[in-house]
């Protein structure tokens, strides 16, 4: 028998992540592609499966762990017809200087090996949050987040300690090795904010000077029942209220006549279900706003972190708003340019089942360009949605309604779709937005323009 070691893979732009789920026993014997663990970071869910089948011994990851790259799982005990089998996997990790720490109680070598995550929806596709440090007990050394280009460097319970405080790190200078942030350190800073009057404690938060809340007892008043908040609206909600301090914005509100769109949809239901598509009024939108994405490129564009620059981006990735019972998640859809009515619909219809099952992993929710929230099919007539930094623009959508439509000699019946966008006004002006809404408006209204 071969003994192979089982590592965390590569999980993206993480230092640490939560191991939530243990789903191996010692003396489990498992198959190729078993799913080991389950790990959850601010953005997704992840199951780390096995490459290969074999008998689990040593096993060290446990519930509550943060584990990063490379982090010991545990051991497979595998044929040695296998152990061949394993050796690309070693020599790449020799390549990439992966570092696995030595498991306990067992001195025989054994050759490690990666395994590749699966990856499931957690939340908004913001990149919200700084990562933190392993507390992986048996890491055989600390990682220098300073030389990584991390902002502060401390430990667990230092974090732990400032957090109980208020104390933001990124303010604090450490006098520990490499720079390692200290308690002390964290006492000697709230004593100067102390002694100074709060002006650096204002200095810390921007300045803002927003009032906290009251807290209340509400049992006072009556009976009351709490409720916790889904992970999901813990995370987005944090990130939306940042894009709401961030970011000045204004709302244009507009209409259009999507009365012969509608005629050419339903038209077009028989190929759609011969194609194994539901085609709704959402992919023209999407269609006709990349054409006013084209046509104003100020609103496909992300300021620079320090407010000085815009980037402007040459392909069009459309973040669509999708409601789970967990809470609003915004997975994107790709170069949307390029594609059809119809496949922008298996698209749509991919993305909003993965989302409800809790399944989209950090890739369906990043790198979007524009977001559309769609709120037709439930109702309403308009309504502000707040801009999905680092976005600059967001477009909501409202539920169509018949209206009658003068046409110079009469009143005429048409379906006007009322609809709204919110954009960061250090971007774009006024003139320019409702510029935008006008022109996405026509090409709603007559859809043969986006085929110019």
């Amino acid at each position: 028998m071969a003994k192979i070691q089982l590592l965390v893979p590569d999980i993206g732009d993480f230092d640490s992540v939560d191991v939530i789920e243990v789903l191996i026993q010692e003396g489990d014997q498992i198959q190729l592609d078993d799913s080991v663990l389950t790990l959850e970071s601010d953005k997704a869910t992840m199951e780390v499966p096995a490459t290969h089948g074999g008998k689990v011994s040593n096993l060290q990851a446990k519930v509550g762990d943060k584990v990063a790259k490379g982090t010991y799982i545990c051991d497979l005990e595998v044929a040695e017809s296998s152990e061949a089998t394993s050796g690309s996997e070693t020599a790449k990790q020799d390549d990439e200087k992966a570092v696995a720490p030595a498991p306990k109680q067992d001195t025989s070598a054994a050759a490690p090996v990666e395994v590749a995550p699966k990856l499931h929806e957690q939340t908004h596709s913001s990149n919200v949050g700084l990562p933190i440090a392993s507390s992986v007990a048996n890491t055989p050394k600390p990682v220098n987040r300073q030389s990584s280009g991390a902002v502060y460097h401390a430990t667990p319970a230092v974090r732990a300690f400032a957090r109980v405080l208020g104390v933001e790190l990124t303010q604090v200078a450490g006098s520990g090795n490499k720079g390692r942030i200290l308690k002390s350190d964290i006492e000697a800073f709230v004593k100067s904010v102390m002694q100074s009057g709060g002006a650096r404690a204002d200095a810390a938060s921007g300045g803002s000077g927003i009032p906290a809340v009251p807290t209340i007892d509400f049992a006072q008043f009556g009976s009351i029942e709490e409720i916790e908040l889904s992970r999901i609206k813990k995370i987005s909600g944090k990130h939306l209220a940042t894009a709401w301090l961030n970011i000045p914005h204004v709302t244009q509100f507009d209409e259009c006549d999507i009365t012969d769109l509608e005629h050419f949809r339903k038209d077009m239901k028989s190929q759609a279900e011969k194609a194994g598509v539901k085609l709704t009024p959402l992919v023209f939108i999407m269609k006709a706003v990349v054409a006013g994405l084209k046509a104003f490129p100020n609103f496909n564009a992300s300021l620079s972190p320090d407010g000085q620059k815009l980037i402007r981006k040459s392909y069009f990735n459309i973040g669509i708003a999708v409601d789970t019972p967990n809470g609003l998640v915004v997975p994107v859809v790709r170069d949307v340019d390029q594609k059809s009515i119809f496949e922008l619909s298996r698209d749509l219809m991919e993305l909003s089942a993965k989302a409800r099952d809790g399944k989209l992993s950090p890739k369906d929710l990043s790198g979007g360009c524009f977001s559309i929230s769609s709120l037709g099919g439930i109702g309403g007539t308009q309504f502000t949605p707040i801009v999905n930094a680092p976005e600059v623009a967001i477009m909501g959508v409202s539920k169509a309604a018949m209206q009658p439509v003068w046409d110079g000699a009469a009143f005429q019946p048409r379906l006007m779709m009322p609809f709204s966008v919110s954009y960061d006004h250090r971007v774009i002006d006024g003139a320019e937005g409702v510029r935008f809404t006008q022109f996405v408006g026509q090409h709603l209204a007559d859809i043969r323009q986006l085929l110019l």
